[in-house]
């Protein structure tokens, strides 16, 4: 159950189309100057050396944000998310990827809160040792998909929720929907998302459905694929469910997954998606 280390996959693809939405959706959030919470229901370890024996084990960041990291001109959307890549690499050399934790730390005010939750028994201490000055968070070592339920609604009613468990365990893919409904009861007004990786198509479209079925309105689904689907072992494609959009995301989006597709597709056999799912 505890195996999974995200040190292997740091930076990857899905990594950065993650990131990439998060960034936006935080910034979104701070237009105004009422606090909010940012929940995270598989935080990981917080930051990760891309020189490790674990990243140069697989080299997933080397076709991921090692390309965006060579480019010398960005969309100025992607600013935000390029800053904090400099923030934890002041010199030309790639050497650490903030996870999700570090980058919302990085990006939220004095007033607003983090949750953060990792069970694994390595990553957790790490995770602690990242925030154990920061007075805005809270790092528990529990079942993140329990947060969903304890820490909802949020005293200030607003919120930003990320969930995106490895999906190693099979059950992962059943325990959202129920998992979010019981959030979404708690708390209709929060910005969900919902990171999912494409290795069986036909699993993470079961799914996707089932959100669909939920009966939450406002969502959203972005998807970017590196090759078509099909029934080899590894992941093609990942992508972000958005529940709450802010109202921007659609079409910054339109501007930002061109470009990254343009870049990370690298072998010219990918696609994406920018889809609204359930409208209001």
């Amino acid at each position: 159950m505890l195996s999974y280390r995200h040190s292997y996959h740091a930076g990857n693809h899905a990594d950065v189309l993650k990131h990439v939405v998060l960034t936006l959706c935080i910034e979104a959030l701070k237009e105004k100057d009422k606090p909010f919470l940012y929940l995270d229901t598989h935080s990981g370890a917080g930051r990760y050396l891309l020189q490790s024996e674990h990243a140069e084990k697989t080299g997933e960041y080397l076709s991921g944000v090692n390309l965006i990291w060579q480019q010398p001109n960005t969309p100025d959307l992607l600013n935000t998310y390029i800053s904090i890549l400099k923030r934890y690499n002041p010199y030309q050399t790639l050497k650490y990827y903030p996870g999700s934790p570090l980058i919302a730390k990085q990006l939220l005010r004095e007033q607003d809160k983090l949750n953060l939750t990792e069970l694994h028994p390595t990553d957790y201490p790490l995770l602690r040792q990242e925030f154990n000055k920061d007075k805005r968070a809270k790092v528990l070592r529990e079942d993140g998909f329990i947060q969903l339920k304890s820490k909802l609604p949020p005293v200030t009613r607003r919120g930003i929720i990320l969930i995106d468990p490895s999906y190693e365990i099979k059950n992962d893919y059943y325990k959202i929907p129920s998992a979010l409904f019981e959030a979404y009861k708690r708390f209709a007004t929060g910005i969900y998302l919902i990171w999912y990786p494409v290795v069986s198509r036909t699993t993470t479209q079961r799914m996707i459905d089932d959100i669909i079925k939920l009966g939450i309105k406002r969502i959203s689904q972005f998807e970017l694929a590196l090759k078509p689907d099909n029934n080899q072992k590894g992941m093609t494609a990942s992508g972000m469910i958005v529940i709450n959009p802010p109202w921007k995301l659609h079409e910054q989006m339109q501007t930002i997954m061109p470009w990254l597709k343009q870049i990370l597709d690298t072998e010219k056999t990918g696609s994406f998606t920018i889809k609204q799912l359930v409208s209001e």
